[in-house]
């Protein structure tokens, strides 16, 4: 099943391409773009089998997003999204798994930061908030929402619900220099009523505990959100890194180095100095991306728990990822000389998505570096998000 998707992903290159510059003007996905990857049944990797999913492993999900990020990387970052509030819903109890899940290829935005509070009324919750960064939300059907509960004779805590967009208000508010395409827009909600059986805890959905019974006994569904979700995000940066190696060698034959004697840029030792870091940089990448999808999926096969050091070291493995990506994008950004900053040159915008991508709090290198380094030292991590 891998090798047939990931063709499927490959597949649809070309017309992501085509629609990349597009996506960027419009700040969203182009509506050809959302049909070419619901068609392909990519949007589905992570939806239970009993709905017609595929319960993909981390390792597809990895190569998948790489071949989706060679074309675009807004498309491979917005599809690598919907997955993990899919897996998320799969954790819910059947009962709503069915509701969810009857709309074919159904698409689930998220976000992970409790930006909203609830408060319980009979039969549910009732949530007001505004999430940020809700990226695909134009062309998803549910947004899986944090908010802090307080209830009247307890401690307040987060909890996860999900709700369909038709609730929400969307905000048109995603003017950013890089991930354009992603139309990661805000969400609000006013007054919304969200029944019982749509609410968890947001420390169950954590650990990996699911309320299903049926998805319960999936190796997919049985291991913590944070590695889940860290292991579902590797690909679009590999993704980004190849797609500004082929666009570098792409324009190489054809370019000389200004204002010295190289008629062609591929024959200066600079260049292949450049294009030998920039190359070992995303095979470092690569390695660190790959061992963080095995261990998620060896962990879900075994159905074992975790050590500290294994969650803190999947965010760790996540932030490497985007740490050397985003060096090897610069050595090629920086060898593509004074031409590469016309908008049709395609690596000065990957350049800008692999920025946006590595200030995102969940890949930030240096957030995943102290943590890893934090538990090393012998303390306790300081986050519920491992």
């Amino acid at each position: 099943m891998r090798r047939e998707v990931v063709e499927r992903a490959a597949a649809l290159r070309s017309i992501l391409q085509k629609n990349s510059a597009w996506a960027e003007d419009n700040r969203r996905l182009h509506n050809d773009s959302i049909e070419a990857l619901a068609t392909a049944g990519l949007f589905r990797l992570r939806h239970p089998k009993r709905y017609g999913g595929y319960e993909a492993d981390t390792r597809t999900l990895a190569e998948v997003a790489t071949e989706l990020g060679r074309g675009d990387g807004a498309a491979a970052w917005v599809t690598s999204v919907y997955w993990i509030p899919a897996w998320m819903a799969s954790m819910f109890p059947d009962a709503v798994q069915d509701e969810v899940f009857a709309t074919p290829d159904v698409r689930v935005c998220g976000t992970l930061s409790p930006t909203a509070m609830a408060a319980p009324v009979d039969g549910g919750i009732v949530v007001n908030g505004k999430w940020g960064f809700i990226s695909g939300a134009q062309h998803a059907h549910w947004q899986e929402v944090i908010a802090i509960l307080a209830p009247p004779d307890g401690q307040p805590y987060p909890v996860v619900a999900l709700v369909p967009m038709t609730d929400l208000l969307v905000v048109d508010d995603w003017q950013t220099s890089g991930m354009r395409g992603t139309g990661s827009v805000s969400t609000v909600a006013k007054d919304l009523f969200v029944p019982r059986e749509r609410v968890l805890p947001l420390t169950e959905v954590l650990r990996g505990n699911s309320a299903s019974a049926l998805s319960a006994a999936s190796p997919i569904y049985r291991v913590p959100l944070l590695p889940v979700a860290s292991a579902s995000s590797v690909g679009t940066l590999l993704g980004l890194g190849r797609a500004a190696k082929d666009a570098f060698l792409k324009r190489l034959p054809n370019r000389k180095i200004t204002y010295t004697g190289y008629d062609s840029q591929r024959e200066a030792p600079l260049t292949h100095l450049q294009v030998a870091d920039a190359t070992q940089k995303l095979d470092a990448a690569e390695f660190h991306a790959h061992r963080l999808a095995s261990l998620v999926d060896t962990k879900g096969a075994e159905d074992v728990g975790w050590t500290l050091t294994e969650r803190v070291r999947a965010r760790a493995d996540l932030g490497a990822v985007a740490r050397l990506v985003k060096e090897s994008v610069d050595v090629l950004a920086s060898a593509s000389g004074g031409s590469s900053i016309y908008a049709d040159v395609p690596i000065q915008r990957i350049q800008r998505d692999v920025q946006a991508v590595n200030l995102h709090a969940l890949m930030n290198p240096n957030t995943n570096n102290e943590l890893y380094g934090r538990v090393l030292c012998g303390l306790e991590p300081d986050t519920l998000y491992i």
